[in-house]
């Protein structure tokens, strides 16, 4: 035993299967009474608590509510948090009325480090222990935010935004500046700590080929790196593609040709695929961020979850909130509308289903469902303690939940931040709702 080993003793649960290809009761693993052991930031044990499994010196610590993985948001813009609620346009003029000024602030490197600052401390208290993360064009943003990520340990995968045309004057780079800056950046963060770095052209409209291509060549010189960007939101977006890309079959021809769909790729939305898209998802191994509250806030249509994950070519996909055109950073608030837009498609989203996108299914689309995303001996001890007892209303509901489906059901339509009582990071305790001082660097 070493002084870094810890038990933690509580409820607990992990989805350890695919409910979209296996039948999703056999997926989910609950223990009444689990004990969690954890070594230097990794799982070692799990399972159903057991006196004579708990080392000598070791107490377990003891909590009240429902141990689970830490969420995976699988797209999200930090440099959005300050428009997040802004009225009433769809995608294109969005971007031009909210989102582009919003994102000239970040040129102040202050500016970046406080709202960083703010964004970590917000998905932690949302239960979200990894995230897919856009910054903007200033190398600063990024340099903000992995700093704080590095500080609280967390997970997360991140990039400077690529534009070099299509948008303000202040936020336009070239095609050669943004590789430089981009290939500086990935050899300041890729791979150190926990922090992971994501090729990140903002969507195909503000890049010209020369800039998508030079993309691709970052991703080919780094082995492990990730690439993320928007596909197919909105319709409006799509025929622009189809306008500035004559050449290329579909919007996602448009990556694929500068060799940007790969398996780990995650592309934003996809609303508005065509089969044969889903087809090159599944053959390249690409993923797709679904992101409900987004997609319906700014009225961009139904993502088609379970034509993406047809289990005669299933494509890996994640949960996003897309903040700030999302409307929450909980995954919680994001499941609760990820129900009604499959419901609206004519299907159901079932609870072991809803926490697979959250969890172990994020972590399947990035590629580290190695690693992240479960409550197993080898996994990053990245949990949160869900509180199904976080309000009155919530008290009462969850008092008549017959089985465990049904009281993770009532959580995710009714629960929210309010909802997550602790959240650990590699095994620490970074966020405590109940304390005084919530938040800690481990």
């Amino acid at each position: 035993m070493t002084a870094t080993t810890k038990a933690l003793r509580g409820a607990a649960i992990s989805i350890d299967a695919d409910p979209f290809l296996r039948e999703p009761r056999d997926c989910l693993t609950h223990h009444e009474d689990a004990l969690t052991v954890i070594s230097d930031g990794i799982v070692t044990a799990f399972g159903p608590y057991d006196p004579a499994a708990v080392r000598p010196g070791v107490e377990p610590e003891r909590y009240e509510g429902l141990l689970c993985p830490g969420f995976i948001d699988a797209h999200v813009h930090y440099p959005q948090m300050q428009v997040i609620g802004a009225y009433g346009t769809e995608l294109l003029e969005w971007l031009t009325t909210y989102t582009f000024p919003a994102e000239q602030s970040f040129a102040d490197d202050a500016h970046a480090a406080r709202v960083a600052g703010l964004f970590l401390r917000e998905l932690l208290r949302a239960g979200t222990t990894t995230a897919v993360v856009y910054c903007t064009v200033h190398p600063g943003s990024v340099d903000a935010f992995f700093a704080e990520s590095a500080r609280f340990n967390t997970r997360m995968i991140a990039g400077k935004v690529l534009m070099d045309r299509n948008a303000p004057p202040a936020l336009l780079d070239t095609a050669e500046r943004g590789y430089t800056e981009s290939r500086a950046l990935i050899e300041r963060w890729h791979g150190v700590g926990r922090q992971l770095y994501c090729v990140t052209p903002r969507f195909a409209p503000t890049s010209t080929e020369a800039q998508l291509d030079a993309a691709g060549a970052l991703v080919r010189e780094t082995p492990g790196v990730f690439t993320q960007t928007h596909l197919c939101e909105n319709r409006a977006e799509i025929e622009w593609v189809r306008e500035l890309f004559p050449a290329r079959e579909s919007y996602l021809d448009v990556y694929a040709h500068a060799g940007l769909v790969g398996p780990r790729s995650m592309f934003g939305h996809a609303i508005h695929m065509h089969e044969g898209d889903f087809q090159t998802c599944h053959d390249t191994g690409a993923a797709l961020a679904f992101c409900p509250t987004s997609n319906l806030f700014l009225g961009s249509g139904l993502f088609r979850l379970y034509d993406a994950m047809d289990p005669k070519r299933p494509v890996r996909v994640g949960l996003g909130t897309d903040v700030g055109g999302g409307t929450s950073l909980s995954q919680l608030r994001s499941l609760d509308e990820a129900y009604k837009v499959v419901a609206l498609s004519g299907a159901k989203l079932d609870a072991v289903r809803g926490f697979w996108l959250a969890t172990a299914g994020g972590a399947e689309a990035l590629r580290l469902g190695d690693r992240l995303g479960r409550i197993a001996p080898g996994y990053e001890a990245d949990l949160v303690v869900l509180d199904p007892k976080a309000t009155p209303f919530m008290a009462f509901r969850t008092g008549y939940c017959q089985s465990i489906e049904e009281l993770l059901f009532a959580l995710m339509i009714m629960g929210d931040d309010r909802a997550i009582r602790r959240t650990y990071v590699a095994g620490e305790r970074v966020y405590d709702r109940d304390r005084p001082e919530q938040f800690r660097y481990p």
